[in-house]
């Protein structure tokens, strides 16, 4: 068994603008690390585009048309979201490259992966593209694992930004599990405590929002004392990751203090509950990240403890700002089926 890489070329074609964040150089600097220090037990891949029953699953039509019908054209979606003529085919590889994936590992096909994709997704909501987002990869990866028979599944969003798109897809079903932690108040203003979603999904979704300037052991409080223990209640049959770099102690968006051994631990606790919920099916998705040698060096790492050359814990030394988030999300969360 294998870990799996997807990249292609595609994605270096989407273009959002001169001087935009979110640049081809991203996905180059990754490679070229990669290149440089290939990971032994990876493999690479090619993916395919999604195809639109996969993206119907969690877009209305008329947003999917509208990507699609922008191929080979520029547009300004919103205010930070624009497409180039490469965007479409770039979006629909990005999401197609999720679901792929997503399949492959349920399958047994191959025993985890990382998905490094651009356009990211998780801004993106039903209806229309958002944050850099044109489509929602990671939910569409749900989708695409839900329909081919997984029970239960695991988001874990770990970028600096709340994956709002992906809180609102499942926000009212009880067969996906959201997790996120994320600065706030920050873009996009989602991601309060509060919000634990709605009829049978109430409880589902799991928001640790935390201030600015937060690092490594407060990550691993979050995960210890809140995320890992109710994923275990929950007993994911695959686990999912929306794997955004931008916590990043360097990184020029956020605002947190992550370095990338803290990135490796989180991937190593999620590796680690994989293998004990659900036979080791985990797999990154390529969220945010825009230090470009913070964004590459922490891929590295994660690919380094998919494949099991590396394993690293979290330090101690949690701040008391961090331990008053972790127990407003843990009221919030009071006697909801995974809190009871």
């Amino acid at each position: 068994m294998t870990t799996r890489l997807l990249t292609d070329p595609a994605w270096l074609e989407h273009n959002a603008g001169p001087m935009h964040p979110e640049s081809p150089g991203r996905l180059r600097a990754i490679g070229d690390v990669l290149s440089r220090a290939p990971v032994k037990g990876t493999t690479s891949g090619a993916p395919r585009p999604a195809t639109r029953d996969e993206l119907l699953r969690v877009h209305d039509a008329a947003h999917v048309e509208q990507v699609i019908s922008l191929r080979g054209k520029s547009a300004q979606l919103d205010g930070d979201t624009s497409m180039s003529p490469g965007s479409t085919n770039a979006a629909m590889l990005a999401a197609g490259a999720a679901a792929q994936l997503a399949l492959d590992v349920v399958r047994g096909e191959v025993q985890n992966g990382f998905a490094l994709v651009r356009p990211p997704g998780h801004h993106a909501e039903q209806a229309h593209a958002m944050g850099f987002c044109l489509f929602n990869n990671v939910a569409v990866a749900a989708g695409a694992a839900l329909n081919a028979g997984t029970k239960r599944v695991l988001i874990l969003d770990w970028d600096v930004h709340h994956g709002n798109g992906t809180q609102n897809t499942f926000w009212k079903r009880s067969d996906v599990l959201f997790c996120s932690s994320h600065q706030f108040p920050f873009y996009p203003g989602s991601g309060r405590a509060t919000e634990i979603g709605e009829g049978e999904g109430r409880g589902y979704t799991i928001n640790v929002p935390l201030p600015g300037g937060r690092n490594d052991a407060d990550y691993g409080a979050v995960f210890h004392d809140v995320f890992l223990p109710a994923a275990q209640k929950f007993k994911p049959e695959l686990i999912l990751v929306s794997a955004g770099f931008d916590p990043h102690q360097a990184d020029p968006l956020g605002g947190m203090n992550v370095s990338e051994r803290g990135f490796a631990a989180m991937c190593s606790s999620l590796k680690k509950l994989a293998e004990e919920t659900c036979g080791g099916k985990i797999m990154l998705v390529l969220e945010g990240g825009y230090d470009l040698d913070g964004l590459s060096q922490s891929v590295h790492a994660c690919a380094e403890v998919l494949a099991g050359a590396r394993s690293d814990e979290f330090p101690s030394g949690v701040t008391p700002r961090t331990s008053e988030a972790i127990a407003a999300t843990r009221d919030a969360l009071k006697g909801t089926p995974l809190f009871s």
